[in-house]
């Protein structure tokens, strides 16, 4: 048997990894064209923005009105190309954008038989997410209801049930509460709660002070580049029944 002792024993301390990042945008610049020839001109909107997401983690992106918090969301999940810059994807990424994307003439049920295809999960799969989504968001009496005659809130319970239905690692939402009652408001914070406990990661474009305990950290676009904000330092408490 071998001893050390003194000087020459070592302690082997275990090396811990950080986790890969699931979402990574570097140097993203993005401008749009206004006005026609001869006086149109070029307005950059975003000028090297940097973002990372972690697993699990629920990260609030703000920002004034026009600051291009929607036009960064459209990038990332590869809806819109940048100028400059590049976007990393890790895994399945779920996309709720701000004004609803749906099939007038399709139920609810109908849109999500569509996507569950897309999206090439399993019949069991799908039952499964069907049920526990029309019952975390409370709108299961509207699954033979075609979008087309869906109130604003309503639309707006589709419209997010369509994004998490294949249960994504990276879920971007762009103000996905929009039309929700209080009950529902509550409802959707438990579901990212959930999803963040399982190690999922969410980026949410939120106007809501309010929300600021909710998320881990929240970041700013401020003059088209990114600025970390404070951190909420309790994550996403699934009790928490304040606003």
């Amino acid at each position: 048997m071998n001893h050390t002792t003194g000087t020459d024993a070592i302690t082997k301390l275990p090396v811990v990894e950080a986790a890969a990042a699931v979402l990574t945008a570097g140097g993203i610049e993005k401008s749009f064209r206004r006005g026609t020839w001869p006086i149109s001109h070029h307005r950059q909107v975003l000028r090297g923005v940097d973002l990372t997401l972690q697993p699990g983690e629920v990260v609030g992106l703000v920002g004034e009105n026009g600051s291009g918090k929607s036009t960064i969301m459209k990038i990332l999940v590869g809806e819109l190309a940048p100028d400059a810059g590049t976007v990393v994807r890790s895994g399945v990424l779920g996309y709720c954008p701000q004004q609803p994307v749906v099939y007038e003439r399709l139920t609810c049920d109908e849109h999500i038989e569509l996507f569950a295809r897309a999206y090439r999960m399993t019949h069991e799969g799908e039952r499964r997410a069907r049920r526990d989504l029309y019952e975390a968001l409370g709108f299961e009496r509207y699954a033979g209801t075609r979008a087309d005659r869906l109130s604003g809130g309503t639309l707006a319970k589709l419209n997010l049930t369509l994004a998490m239905l294949a249960d994504p690692q990276v879920l971007l939402l762009d103000e996905p509460y929009a039309g929700f009652d209080w009950d529902t408001y509550l409802k959707f914070w438990d579901l990212v709660a959930r999803r963040r406990d399982d190690g999922r990661s969410v980026l949410i474009i939120s106007h809501f002070v309010a929300d600021e305990h909710r998320f881990d950290r929240i970041v700013k676009l401020c003059d088209g580049r990114l600025c970390e904000g404070q951190y909420g330092g309790q994550g996403v408490p699934s009790d928490d029944r304040s606003p």
